[in-house]
């Protein structure tokens, strides 16, 4: 599983020029399933994300996760994350999960986000959407689980 995070300001996601998803002050977070991918991905990434102190504290340390900071996430799926480009011109997107099995994970990292108190909005599995947002500061990390659980 792999996810391209976002520290925002604000962050927003439409579907045909409607708003599907909004949030304040928060995490962008732009999510990638993998065919390996199982429950044990979902797990490590949610405690990892909600917990990454990338948020300033009052010394204008980053010291601060989001569930300190009581923030709110936008989850976006995006299976181009595992888009490979390293031949030809077209990026290939084998290493991508089929869509009922991203679409499981996706919907359980979701879940868990919210299962410990975080307000998640999200966007539309399979959807063609555009996302807005105001990165902040800016911070933008990758973070893969199989670099931490093989």
């Amino acid at each position: 599983m792999r996810a391209v995070i976002q520290r925002v300001n604000w962050a927003e996601v439409t579907v045909e020029g409607e708003t599907i998803g909004a949030i304040d002050k928060g995490l962008l977070v732009l999510l990638g399933v993998t065919e390996s991918d199982t429950d044990k991905d979902v797990s490590w990434m949610v405690e990892k994300i909600v917990n990454l102190r990338i948020f300033e504290d009052q010394m204008g340390k980053m010291n601060l996760s989001l569930k300190d900071l009581g923030g709110q996430m936008l989850v976006v799926s995006q299976f181009t994350l595992y888009g490979d480009c390293r031949k030809g011109r077209r990026p290939s997107f084998v290493k991508a999960a089929e869509p009922s099995k991203a679409k499981k994970l996706y919907e359980a990292f979701i879940d868990s986000v919210r299962s410990l108190g975080t307000q998640v909005e999200e966007g539309k599995f399979q959807a063609h959407m555009e996302v807005k947002l105001c990165n902040d500061g800016p911070v933008t990390l990758i973070v893969d689980s199989k670099e931490v659980l093989g």
